[in-house]
């Protein structure tokens, strides 16, 4: 029996995959500005995303602290866990401009940008610079955002994921297929659109987890499974930087991230600290150690110098219980608190092993420009699924808002087209009812495990070359081949993850197609077959796209 198509296309102006931080700030803006908007979001916009349980820094240019010297500001900045190479400096200084009037915003709707009553910034810069990161509470970051763009006009649409974008016979945007999987059996939904933003968040499960056996415990949203780099590659859009994948750290076997929020020394068995940059605790400075060396648990653990521990040791008595109590709660992370206290672990006492986390995609993926448009026309993106941009939490505040006023002037300029007839329709309703009407086959946890292990394996961040990259290649087609033709699933739930692995497998193949192509070694790339850097690719981004078969890789310059 097919997978039924609801009755009545869903039209709207502005079309959002994905109703995270970026998501909810562009249909904020985007209802402001009078478009019709309408949020698909794969859970529920008030918990999801990475930030679903909050955040507590938010980095940010405010002029009456930080002076009027912008130039030295987006230098300083760049040297923090927010800046960095992988990121075009254009890019940087847009999002960072315009950090303070989402600030204010934010305020205004609820979310408590000042909690000691002050602009108070804490944590990741450099020692001697100045300080970005506003310390703020962000533990209901997504009820206020949720309810106000539904406030201005905006239709969020639960339970509802975006699988695949519609573009006409010139590559325009005019919309998307989505999936109902609020009842037990899936449901198709049609939306005509002249604008789409991808905000789907990163690419996680796509290599083991920290506790492979469990692998849903993750530091990042694990139900962030590269969707939006899936459909945006699908419908012909560029992808930059894919091969440089990286990782969290924290608690190690425990996936919480937030490790900005610890207020202790990164230190060896010792209690020594690894890195020269402090040598006592600091609420103020935090610990810099692992945004400069973010590969450091795992490399100090492959050259047998490890473990690495967060020490508290030395931490004052009040420092501690603001970190616990405080700072867990608005970064959405207190469940460490609770496990410390449920196995009476005293941080005056004992030292935290730290651990990298699994390799995702968080900030490599679409590449955009400053109107936050993609390579195809009418086709945005924001937050954690871009290549070309960081800025975590701040970043993907602010571009989702420049996409939306972007979309709001673009909307302007072209016509509804029908998509009732696109071709791709029944191509997806054919393959969701072979999912559906199978009686056996495999189980998703199947191909999921097996994707894990062949990027872990061939694609993973330990060392790479030709002869591990082109069999890994090959294993991963054969996989998806066979997940096409044997996965299935017994209601909307299981249906929902049989998706995620074939974007994860969709996902997978241009990062291995990049890893090929880059013939150098540049952390966190390692060719044992091309040892050197290569100087001459300092200053650029590699990026793919596919067009039908075509596949076509390039190095470009960063603006």
């Amino acid at each position: 029996m097919p997978v039924r198509i609801r009755e009545g296309i869903v039209k709207t102006d502005f079309l959002i995959a994905g109703g995270g931080i970026s998501g909810l700030q562009a249909a904020y803006t985007a209802a402001q500005k009078g478009i019709k908007v309408v949020v698909a979001e794969k859970a529920d916009t008030r918990r999801s995303g990475c930030g679903a349980n909050g955040n507590d820094h938010f980095a940010c240019y405010i002029p009456e602290c930080h002076g009027d010297d912008f130039e030295l500001v987006v230098r300083q900045m760049n040297q923090t866990i927010d800046g960095g190479p992988w990121q075009d400096p254009t890019m940087l200084r847009l999002w960072l401009s315009r950090t303070y009037e989402v600030v204010q915003l934010w305020e205004s709707l609820g979310i408590n940008m000042r909690p000691t009553g002050k602009w108070n910034f804490e944590g990741h810069s450099m020692p001697g610079n100045q300080k970005y990161h506003l310390k703020f509470d962000g533990h209901n970051q997504k009820p206020a955002l949720t309810a106000a763009a539904k406030k201005n006009g905006a239709v969020i649409m639960n339970k509802t994921l975006l699988t695949d974008v519609l573009v006409n016979s010139e590559g325009r945007v005019i919309g998307a297929i989505g999936v109902d999987i609020s009842e037990d059996e899936p449901e198709m939904v049609i939306f005509q659109a002249k604008a789409v933003l991808i905000a789907a968040g990163s690419a996680t499960r796509l290599y083991p987890g920290i506790t492979p056996a469990y692998m849903f415990n993750d530091s990042g949203c694990p139900a962030n499974t590269g969707d939006g780099h899936a459909m945006a590659y699908r419908a012909g859009a560029r992808l930059a930087n894919l091969e440089m994948a990286g990782g969290h750290a924290g608690p190690r076997y425990f996936a919480r991230g937030g490790k900005g929020t610890w207020i202790g020394l990164t230190s060896d068995i010792n209690g020594q600290c690894i890195t020269p940059y402090q040598d006592k605790p600091s609420r103020e400075n935090g610990d810099i150690a692992s945004d400069i060396w973010p590969g450091s648990y795992r490399d100090r653990m492959q050259a047998g110098t490890g473990p690495t521990y967060m020490n508290c040791t030395r931490t004052s008595d009040a420092d501690l219980d603001y970190m616990l109590h405080d700072g867990f709660v608005s970064e959405g992370i207190d469940s460490i608190t609770d496990n410390l206290e449920q196995n009476n672990i005293d941080l005056r006492k004992s030292m935290i092993e730290f651990g990298s986390y699994n390799i995702g995609l968080s900030t490599q993926g679409i590449d955009i420009d400053v109107h936050a448009m993609s390579s195809v026309p009418g086709l945005y993106a924001a937050g954690n699924v871009v290549g070309n941009v960081k800025g975590n939490l701040a970043g993907a505040a602010v571009m989702g808002m420049v996409a939306a006023e972007s979309a709001a002037e673009y909307v302007k300029t072209v016509a509804d087209e029908d998509v009732s007839d696109h071709p791709l329709i029944r191509e997806r309703q054919e393959l969701y009812s072979a999912i559906m009407d199978r009686n056996e086959g495999a189980y998703w946890k199947e191909a999921a495990s097996t994707l894990q292990n062949i990027m872990n394996d061939y694609c993973g961040l330990n060392i790479r070359s030709e002869a591990m990259l082109t069999a890994g290649l090959t294993y991963l087609r054969q996989l998806k081949k066979s997940a096409y033709d044997q996965l299935y699933a017994e209601n909307s739930h299981e249906f929902m993850r049989v998706l995620e692995v074939l974007d994860l497998m969709d996902v997978g193949e241009p990062m291995f197609l990049m890893a090929l192509n880059r013939k150098e070694t540049r952390p966190p790339h390692k060719r044992a077959d091309y040892t050197y850097t290569n100087m001459l690719l300092n200053d650029k981004f590699q990026t793919i796209e596919k067009h039908g078969d075509q596949v076509t890789l390039d190095f470009r310059k960063r603006f």
